[in-house]
């Protein structure tokens, strides 16, 4: 089963609610298992980038099936073939702290994304929005 519209906007509140916590503005990206647009929301005050650094987040690890901090090792120890795939992509594939797949049942639905933070910041609120979904 898909993930549905009402998940990704849970996922987005509960990610932007922890920004809140920690005192960050970002935005967050969830995208289906073929890196497509499920929902898109930036905090008043993100950087206006962040929107398409949030989005080419969570592109990559859908598509690749692994989380940012996965692909930012197959870039740095493959960066050739990184870069090759990367072209096959309609956004720029950003790997590092950031994005995380959304799985049910061991299958990958998605992934999130955020850019506003540091990495950290940033992966810390991917959780969190996943915790969202209970699973």
């Amino acid at each position: 089963m898909p993930l549905s519209c009402e998940e990704a906007t849970r996922v987005i509140a509960a990610a932007h609610e922890r920004a809140r916590q920690i005192g960050i503005r970002v935005t967050v990206a969830v995208v289906d298992e073929g890196g497509l647009l499920q929902g898109l929301a930036r905090m008043d005050g993100a950087p206006p980038l962040s929107a398409q650094i949030a989005e080419s987040k969570a592109v990559g690890a859908a598509l690749w099936h692994r989380d940012g901090a996965s692909l930012a090792q197959v870039h740095q120890e493959r960066p050739g073939f990184f870069n090759a795939v990367a072209q096959l992509v309609r956004l720029p594939v950003i790997p590092g702290l950031g994005s995380t797949l959304v799985k049910r049942g061991g299958a990958v639905l998605g992934a999130v994304g955020v850019s506003g933070g540091k990495p950290e910041q940033d992966l810390d609120c991917a959780e969190a929005g996943l915790r969202a979904l209970g699973g």
